[in-house]
């Protein structure tokens, strides 16, 4: 059997008008732009050079309070805490704010939770410590917008708490000493998706910032906003928020910084994972950098990964990135294994549910999150894998784009311990007793939302357009859109009634194609596309990407398959 069928939805052609606004830019890249929201020469150019979209801090509601109490606190010397999360968004945001607070001649330390041991967010055993450790001042990164008794407990046994966040708030807010946080009430920033490492570089570009107009005479090494790019990076295009406007501007800046990397840590990871270093681009990180930062937090503890971001000294970067190498192939063996335990529990029922609910004591619970993902991508369903704890089981959740999935959640807030998360992922905390009435509530959210909806993954294209079209100036000119990612995704084409003039298997599942529309002749990649092998008929028409391959020295364009139909809709 070929593929499952995915929708094809064409971006309507811009008309002639449009395209003349433009004169200097190809009309492929206008109607790229266009299909982006973006039908202006200012909006291009704004586009095109994002780094006028990077805002100031002091824009952000809570921030001049935040400045003010950790200035003061860096005065009297109190000792401060920064509170993480253990993902990889988490641990480089904990990383970025710890060492611009030490710069600053700041007492700074770092809290990382243990996934298993204490769960996502604030909790009040971990405050007592840091209370019965001296800490006076907390900040929490990536975390605590929703912890009202959280915080409400740390302010009574004497801390004081400042929250740096981007999850969106519920009804009420913590009674914090600050809260920086786009998404909160009032606030005026225009730059609402950052990521929580991208929240907590605002924070540690208005100290750095206030520093350079007036020192507080304890500054011991120098650090520039510059420094913190390649970790805010790691951060927003780990944890997939929108690579648009800031977002997009952070991490083009960051992505350079990663190129030339001067932490021995980052140097170690690039390094282990086999990287070439000028490759890097939002991509690498997504699919190379990010999973092996986030397996520590899974199967081990993310402090790994914080001590590996922040060592100075290479020999320990180079042991530590070994040691996240090594556990980075567990997670991957252990994910292939949930997830195929997962898939025979669904494979029956999943095209007749709206929603896939997999309940295991086996599912480790830093792997979850990965399952449900497998699940939701194969089956194209909001998939819930949960593991089942003695008293309480915590779950992680994936969703498609027609169904919100935190917004199911805090449906059923009456059920749940904690939750919180985004549109398309999300994690909580449940009472045993409460699971099957979570899991039946869930579904029938999903049933009335989702309905008879015919639910099938929508591939996206940009426009149709002639295999005669690629060509190395358009490349370069699509370059520019760079970097992509969620929010930002990567342009696609489809060119119409192509001849297949060969088709091999190559590795395992993939299909290399020589195509021809008797122009030209074009190398053609469809990863794990392979069983369409017995299937591809004489004229297809194909949905690719146009992207460049390096081989034995050389490099040259070939054309990634996304998807394949018949010619003709035969």
């Amino acid at each position: 059997m070929p593929p499952k069928p995915k929708r094809w939805q064409i971006a309507p052609p811009v008309s002639s008008l449009v395209i003349a606004r433009f004169p200097n830019l190809n009309p492929l890249i206008v109607q790229i732009l266009y299909n982006r929201g973006i039908t202006s020469p200012q909006q291009a150019e704004e586009f095109l050079a994002p780094d006028a979209l990077i805002g100031n801090p002091f824009q952000m509601r809570g921030m001049n309070q935040a400045v003010e109490r950790l200035r003061r606190a860096i005065r009297a010397g109190e000792l401060i805490a920064i509170y993480g999360d253990y993902d990889a968004d988490g641990v480089t945001a904990t990383a970025l704010l710890v060492q611009t607070l030490q710069s600053l001649g700041a007492r700074a330390v770092p809290y990382i939770p243990h996934r298993v041991d204490e769960g996502y967010g604030l909790n009040l055993d971990a405050l007592w410590q840091l209370e019965e450790q001296g800490v006076r001042v907390v900040v929490t990164v990536d975390c605590g917008v929703r912890s009202l008794d959280e915080v409400a407990a740390g302010k009574r046994i004497g801390l004081e708490m400042i929250i740096t966040d981007h999850h969106s708030p519920g009804s009420a807010l913590p009674d914090a000493c600050a809260i920086v946080n786009p998404k909160q009430p009032l606030c005026n920033y225009p730059s609402k998706e950052l990521s929580g490492a991208g929240v907590a570089f605002k924070l540690a570009q208005a100290l750095l910032r206030a520093e350079a107009r007036v020192p507080l005479g304890k500054r011991r090494v120098p650090l520039t906003e510059d420094a913190l790019y390649d970790l805010v990076a790691l951060g927003t295009v780990a944890d997939l928020v929108p690579l648009t406007g800031e977002n997009r501007a952070l991490v083009q800046r960051g992505l350079a910084r990663l190129r030339e990397s001067e932490r021995p840590g980052i140097q170690a990871l690039i390094t282990h994972a086999m990287v070439k270093p000028e490759a890097i681009e939002a991509g690498t990180i997504g699919y190379i950098l990010a999973p092996r930062l986030n397996a520590a937090g899974r199967l081990e503890h993310a402090r790994m990964a914080f001590d590996l971001l922040t060592t100075q000294y290479p020999d320990e970067a180079d042991d530590l990135a070994r040691q996240l190498e090594a556990t980075n192939r567990e997670r991957q063996r252990l994910t292939i294994e949930m997830s195929l335990k997962a898939r025979e529990v669904v494979a029956a029922s999943a095209e007749a549910e709206r929603l896939l609910f997999v309940v295991a004591e086996e599912f480790p619970e830093g792997i979850v999150g990965l399952v449900a993902s497998r699940l939701a991508e194969e089956f194209y369903r909001p998939a819930i894998a949960v593991h089942h704890g003695e008293e309480e089981s915590r779950g992680s959740a994936r969703s498609i784009s027609e169904f919100n999935i935190v917004a199911a959640l805090d449906e059923c807030r009456d059920l749940l311990v904690r939750h919180g998360g985004h549109a398309m992922a999300a994690g909580f905390t449940v009472k045993n007793r409460n699971l099957p009435e979570l899991q039946t509530r869930l579904r029938d959210l999903a049933m009335g939302a989702l309905g008879e909806m015919e639910l099938a993954p929508t591939l996206s294209i940009d426009a149709v357009a002639a295999l005669d079209d690629m060509n190395w100036d358009l490349y370069q000119a699509l370059s520019r859109l760079a970097p992509f990612g969620y929010g930002n995704r990567e342009p696609v084409f489809v060119s119409r009634n192509v001849l297949v003039r060969e088709a091999r298997i190559v590795g395992s599942e993939h299909l290399k194609l020589l195509l021809s529309d008797g122009q030209v002749v074009w190398d053609a990649i469809a990863f794990r596309q392979g069983s369409w092998m017995s299937h591809l008929p004489p004229r297809v028409d194909v949905a690719y990407q146009l992207e460049a391959r390096t081989w034995n020295g050389e490099t040259r364009l070939q054309l990634n398959v996304k998807d394949i139909k018949p010619a003709n809709g035969g």
